[in-house]
């Protein structure tokens, strides 16, 4: 586990690395806290790589790591070949995929995430401001990340929060930190205007039972291990349809948490969320006896459906 207390000896390989810099000094010890500030408020390069060996070992063990995450995070169009964010073959990321990685940071680390909404930070009596310079006109803003390369243009992940509800905006390819912030207020001050998020389902809550065979009760309960926001069109409320993919014979054991089926959500006839239905508790197996009479059960059922 990762403290912030944590004392980094800093190398010659993250004192080297290039592009914005926290200026970090070759054996001199840092805090995970100063590292991560100097990552996120100063974008410094040096400090991406500083956390990511004293993390994994290897700024390569660590890109490694950072794509098999990605990929839990659904996180599908992206490929991690180094810590920072500087060109390399092969190292590229989709702005819908920035979006997500920010929304599992707000929802996965919140006492984290006042990092981002710093505006500037002292290192080595070396002052420097936050990029994001939303963050100085926009109260409504509370964070993200800055990004700039000559392949990538200037970039730009935004996060607010207006009368409750939170958007994330993704800005890629911009020619200069002036047009990427224009941009991103545009298009955040569209997404609240036009559209509305809703809490459809709480986590733990039945949204379907099914008949379980084999087991000692006679039904199973399915629900979603998260609560389920939607953000949609503003008015569009009443087209929102759900219906849910079973299998048609669920046989226990059956641990709870185990997926068992799909909840589809639907906007005018057209699939917008796909959740994992899990079961809401643990269905034990029955007796020889009852096992029995069901299989025979099934046998039946089975032949009854041949055709």
């Amino acid at each position: 586990n990762l403290s912030l207390d944590d004392i980094v000896i800093v190398s010659e390989k993250a004192w080297r690395t290039g592009g914005s810099k926290m200026f970090i000094e070759v054996d001199k010890q840092v805090s995970v806290e100063d590292l991560v500030r100097g990552m996120i408020v100063q974008s410094g390069n040096d400090a991406c790589v500083a956390l990511a060996e004293h993390i994994a070992g290897s700024e390569e063990v660590f890109a490694s790591m950072m794509n098999q995450h990605a990929k839990k995070l659904g996180m599908n169009d992206s490929n991690f070949h180094n810590a920072t964010g500087l060109p390399a073959e092969g190292h590229l990321v989709t702005a819908n995929d920035v979006a997500l990685l920010g929304k599992a940071m707000i929802n996965e680390f919140p006492d984290l995430y006042h990092f981002y909404s710093e505006k500037e930070f002292t290192f080595n009596k070396i002052k420097q401001h936050n990029r994001n310079t939303l963050l100085y006109r926009d109260p409504t803003v509370d964070g993200f990340k800055t990004g700039h390369t000559e392949a990538a243009g200037y970039c730009l992940a935004t996060s607010a929060m207006r009368n409750g509800m939170r958007l994330i905006s993704v800005i890629m390819g911009t020619e200069s930190e002036k047009a990427r912030a224009n941009e991103t207020q545009k298009l955040i001050n569209y997404g609240f205007r036009f559209f509305e998020t809703h809490k459809l389902y709480r986590a733990g809550e039945q949204q379907v039972q099914r008949e379980i065979w084999k087991g000692e009760d006679e039904n199973i309960s399915l629900g979603l291990a998260e609560d389920l926001f939607i953000t949609i069109p503003k008015g569009s409320y009443d087209q929102l349809e759900a219906n849910v993919d079973i299998p048609s014979l669920l046989t226990a054991p059956i641990q709870q948490g185990t997926q068992l089926g799909t909840l589809n959500i639907m906007l005018n006839g057209q699939a917008v969320i796909q959740k994992p239905l899990v079961a809401l508790q643990t269905a034990e197996q029955a007796g020889w006896w009852s096992r029995s009479m069901d299989g025979i059960g099934l046998w039946f059922k089975s032949f009854g459906n041949d055709e």
